[in-house]
């Protein structure tokens, strides 16, 4: 067996939610940031059919324990997408990378994009951006049923996207920012399915639509101020709405005490804005820090309560 490609041209970004966890399955819009971390794929061919997968991201505590049955679900749909049969020529699949995979920040589409940019190099095709994100949407169904959208837009294009799901192709637009966004983001320790997550917001949803429709209303608002914020550099309105969304998303019930509690830790210590991000009901938060000193101070009040902590930045 042998390379056949480099992996850096493989690479595919984590995510995090500025706005619109679980709300952009109603097809309203949401932002969300790529974050620097990358998850890359190696290829190689073997001499007979089958498929190997060998998985070096770093990760969570179970988290790949959890999540194996999806991932190899979700290899499995990438690879049917993109007409790729194991049983006649199989295939070794090395995940790495520096992304640590966790509830929230996007692995399982960072993992199918980075696949979906190997299989296109490996087999000399000429795949376009949209057909590597098509690819990482069928993966994505593995772990999620029916994803948004949203996490496999942001693993392969990068940048900070206004993204929005329709009943045809969703609708992204790449945002250009004034100045660079810097953010805290910190885990939980805990691994939440986001299948289980989301089907537990319909069933409520489905239960009483008045009170959705009411979270949804105020968050069409909140969302609307949030794009003009950004567009405008207004951090302060930001980090205010990004607190309005944390306490739409503990109405919506996704939220958990370690959520709740590493949010105001990092309010405490200077963040001008904090919330989940994710499915929640576990993984992330995500803090906003004006200056490098605030994003220090922040980090190093989380590190005291959760078990990960990373600095990024939007640009």
């Amino acid at each position: 067996m042998a390379s056949t490609f480099p992996t850096d041209k493989t690479r595919a970004f984590g995510k995090l939610i500025l706005f619109g966890e679980h709300f952009v399955v109603y097809k309203v819009p949401a932002l969300v940031g790529a974050v620097s971390a990358y998850t890359d794929c190696k290829l190689e061919y073997l001499d007979g059919p089958g498929l190997e997968v060998v998985d070096n991201r770093p990760a969570v505590p179970l988290y790949k324990e959890q999540k194996h049955d999806e991932g190899m679900e979700a290899i499995n749909l990438t690879l049917n997408h993109l007409g790729v049969d194991t049983k006649q020529n199989g295939i070794k699949l090395t995940f790495g990378g520096d992304l640590c995979c966790a509830s929230g920040i996007g692995a399982s589409a960072a993992q199918v994009v980075s696949l979906a940019r190997a299989v296109n190099i490996a087999e000399s095709r000429c795949l376009s951006e949209d057909e590597i994100n098509a690819a990482g949407y069928e993966g994505e169904k593995g772990y999620h049923g029916t994803p948004s959208g949203i996490d496999n837009t942001a693993a392969t294009f990068g940048g900070l996207l206004r993204f929005q799901r329709t009943d045809g192709a969703p609708i992204f637009e790449k945002k250009s920012l004034p100045s660079p966004i810097r953010i805290v983001y910190a885990s939980t320790g805990i691994t939440a399915s986001t299948t289980k997550v989301v089907g537990d917001v319909r069933a409520k949803k489905e239960s009483d639509e008045a009170w959705f429709s009411n979270l949804l209303e105020q968050y069409k608002v909140l969302v609307e101020k949030g794009q003009k914020a950004v567009e405008n550099g207004d951090l302060s309105t930001l980090g205010k709405l990004m607190d309005q969304n944390h306490a739409l998303l503990q109405e919506l019930t996704v939220s958990c005490k370690e959520l709740d509690d590493l949010v105001l830790a990092a309010r405490s210590a200077g963040a001008i804005g904090a919330k989940m991000s994710g499915t929640g009901r576990g993984g992330l938060m995500i803090a906003l820090t004006p200056t490098e000193e605030v994003q220090d101070a922040v980090a190093s009040a989380l590190e005291a309560l959760a078990p990960q902590v990373w600095k990024t930045t939007f640009a």
